[in-house]
Formats: C-alpha cells, sequence, structure tokens
C-alpha cells in the first residue's frame, strides 16, 4: 500500500470536497490510482481505466453490500437491517436487471423525444421570471424546476404537490450525509409515494408510478416499503443530478466565457457540450463497491469483502483518456471516449437520456434568450459526500 505524505485527501468528509478536490485527485492519479483509505478501510480508484472495469464486472464487484462511502450497510444502520428492501442502486442482477427492466422503456430516447415541448414550455416559464440586472438565484429560479417537474409528471404526481419534490430532494441529500431531521422528512416523501403508488393499483393511469404500482418484479406486486424505496429511487434518478449539472455547467461557462460564446455563436454544438458539461461537473462524486472475491487492479492485491469507491470527478480529468486537455473546459471536444458522468454498466443512470435532452433544452433556450450572466456572489454548494451539488448560485443577467 503506497503511502503519500502530505496529501490532503479526504473523500468520507463533505467539507472536504468545498475546497479543491482535484488537487488529491491529480496526485492520486499520478502517484497511487488504487488507494489504500486507512480511516474508512477502503480503496479508493482514481483512474478512468479502474472506474469502468470495475463497474462492467458486478460478479468481482457487487453493490448489494452498500454503494455509498458512508452506507449503512457497512456500519450496521437501518439499510442493513433484515426486512428494509434496498435500492435499486444497491441491487445486483438479477434483481437490479428486472427491477430497471420494469421502468425502462420510459426513460428510453424516443420516449424522451415526445417530451421535449413540454420541457421547453417548462423552461420559457422559468425564464420569464428572470429579472435583468438584479441578483438572482440561478439553482432557485433555473436549474431547479425543469427535471423536478418533468420527473413529477412523468410519476403522475399531481400538480398541487409537484413544487414539494425539490425540497424532498433536498431531504435526500441531507438524510445520506446524517441529518435526522431531513430523515424525518424523507419518511413522509416515503409515506407519500407509497399512498400514491397505492392509489394506482385502484385507478390505474398512463404513467410511471401506475408501471410501478401494477409491476411485479420479483413475481408478485410490491410491498409497501419496497414501492415506497423504488419510487424515490426514480425521483432522485430524475431529479437530483440533472439539476446539479445544470448549475455546474452555468458556473463553468460564466468561468470560461469563450466557451459560453462559442454556444451562443453555433448553438449546433449544444448537444456536444451537454457531454462536455456531464464530464467537467460530474454530478455523482462516487459510487462504491465490494470485492466479492479477491483479485488485483493494477498489481494491487484486493481482498474479498474489501471496499471499494469509484471517483467519477476524477476518472473523467484523468490523462490517461483525454490527454493534456484533460482538465480543461471544452465544449468542442470529441466524444470519442465517454465520460463517466452517468456510469457505465449494470448501474448506468436510467435517467441519461432523460437528462441529456434537459440539458440540451435548457441550455438552447437559455442562451437564446439570456446568454450573458455573471456570478453576483458566493457560491453555495452542497455538503455531500455523494453529490456535486449546487445550493445557491447568485448570477446578474443582461438584458
Amino acid at each position: 500500500m503506497t503511502e503519500l505524505t502530505g496529501l490532503d485527501f479526504r473523500p468520507d468528509d463533505a467539507a472536504w470536497y468545498l475546497g479543491d478536490a482535484h488537487a488529491a485527485y491529480r496526485r492520486l492519479r499520478r502517484e497511487a490510482p488504487v488507494y489504500w483509505y486507512e480511516p474508512e478501510r477502503f480503496w479508493f480508484l482514481s483512474r478512468h481505466a479502474d472506474v469502468f472495469a470495475v463497474s462492467k464486472d458486478p460478479e468481482a464487484f457487487c453493490s448489494g453490500k452498500g454503494f455509498r462511502i458512508h452506507d449503512d450497510l457497512r456500519t450496521g444502520g437501518p439499510a442493513g437491517i433484515e426486512g428494509i428492501p434496498p435500492s435499486i442502486l444497491g441491487m445486483d442482477p438479477p434483481d437490479h436487471t428486472r427491477y430497471r427492466g420494469l421502468v425502462s422503456r420510459y426513460f428510453t430516447p424516443r420516449a424522451m423525444h415526445r417530451l421535449e415541448e413540454r420541457m421547453r414550455e417548462i423552461t420559457r416559464e422559468s425564464l420569464d421570471h428572470v429579472e435583468t440586472g438584479k441578483v438572482v438565484d440561478f439553482v432557485e429560479l433555473v436549474a431547479v424546476p425543469l427535471p423536478v417537474l418533468v420527473i413529477a409528471e412523468l410519476l403522475g404526481v399531481p400538480l398541487e404537490d409537484q413544487r414539494q419534490f425539490k425540497s424532498w430532494s433536498d431531504d435526500l441529500i441531507a438524510a445520506n450525509e446524517g441529518d435526522l431531521e431531513a430523515m424525518g422528512r424523507v419518511g413522509e416523501l416515503f409515506v407519500y409515494m407509497i399512498g400514491q403508488a397505492l392509489d394506482r393499483r385502484s385507478a390505474p393511469r398512463d404513467d410511471l408510478l401506475t408501471v410501478v404500482a401494477l409491476g411485479e418484479p420479483n413475481g408478485r406486486l410490491l410491498t409497501d416499503p419496497e414501492l415506497g424505496i423504488f419510487a424515490v429511487a426514480l425521483l432522485g434518478a430524475g431529479n437530483e443530478t440533472t439539476r446539479n449539472a445544470i448549475s455546474g455547467g452555468a458556473i463553468a461557462l460564466m468561468e470560461h466565457v469563450d466557451q459560453r460564446e462559442a454556444l451562443t455563436a453555433d448553438p449546433s454544438l449544444i448537444p456536444q457540450a451537454v457531454e462536455e458539461i456531464v464530464r467537467w461537473v460530474s454530478p455523482i462524486k462516487s459510487f462504491a463497491r465490494t470485492a466479492t472475491r479477491d483479485t488485483e487492479i493494477r498489481g494491487q492485491r484486493i481482498a474479498a469483502g474489501d471496499f471499494v469507491v469509484l471517483s467519477y470527478p476524477s476518472a473523467n480529468r484523468d490523462e490517461e483518456v483525454y490527454g493534456p486537455t484533460a482538465e480543461q473546459f471544452d465544449v468542442r471536444r470529441s466524444g470519442a471516449t465517454p465520460h463517466l458522468g452517468f456510469g457505465v454498466g449494470q448501474h448506468f443512470c436510467l435517467g441519461a437520456h432523460l437528462a441529456r435532452l434537459e440539458l440540451k433544452v435548457l441550455f438552447e433556450e437559455l442562451l437564446a434568450r439570456l446568454p450573458r450572466f455573471e456570478l453576483a456572489g458566493e457560491i453555495e454548494r452542497v455538503r455531500s459526500t455523494l453529490i456535486n451539488g449546487v445550493e445557491r448560485l447568485p448570477v446578474v443577467f443582461s438584458a
């Protein structure tokens, strides 16, 4: 195991990510791409090839024994108690395959295409509320409405309840970091989603919750806890990462004005820019796997039972893959080597097609209507070891 003196590296501490995590990632990729983090006793993978290989091998590296740095399955918390069903993120084949197959048709490119005009309506309504020349919160005004309203409509949530989803989505992230009050509010979300799903059993509709409520991935209808956990996972898949990619993309375009001007001058670059935004932002900081047998990564012995953390922000700026421009934001970057911002393998983001279209629509509408915006205060980032999120982004739009 390589010892790196003077390394500022605390991936289990949410506050650490508020600084420049990429400085540590660069050193790890160079000197210890398979690094043993002793305080929490896990391997940290920082290279693209290793994150890719582990993600593609669920037999050797499973998700069912914990998928987060702070995972209850490792510490004996509630999610590890018998009788509490796992999230789809913590499933392995064949269970994961059955659950994913139940809803996957709702997230195909063809299915998403039918939502494009509605996405434009939501985005235009959000931009209607922008007051030029005044400081506004980009997150609240622009980034939040589109993904949260679209996934709520897909699920079939009544219009009067949709705005509540933003608050509940925030609570999901806070609960992941151990916030007890947020955990209580997440309980309200579970109860709500279970109630909505049970309603669908008596009165089916053409929505995603009906598919979940009537589906039988295990050869039977889902129990109430299974309904709640599955529905909440779908909310996260369709909302949280997208809104943070939008906010992170806006920050990148303010920090790289030449790239923003390139998109304004040639909107045909926006689909390509969406991939660069997701690579650059990496909305998920990490997921984890557990080795099911003794193996090796880059010559380093990994023992059965070892916890392995996959770093997407580091993998997405790997010089072995992206060359000398790996740490440059370039909206013209070739997509020949796919980024890992949506993951890879069996857990490739279920909502990736949805996210891509939402990002495309939002930046097309934004740059056509309000292409000039500047930072107008301190960026407040989400304190999380899981989500690379932005809590508040004060900006001023020019007329």
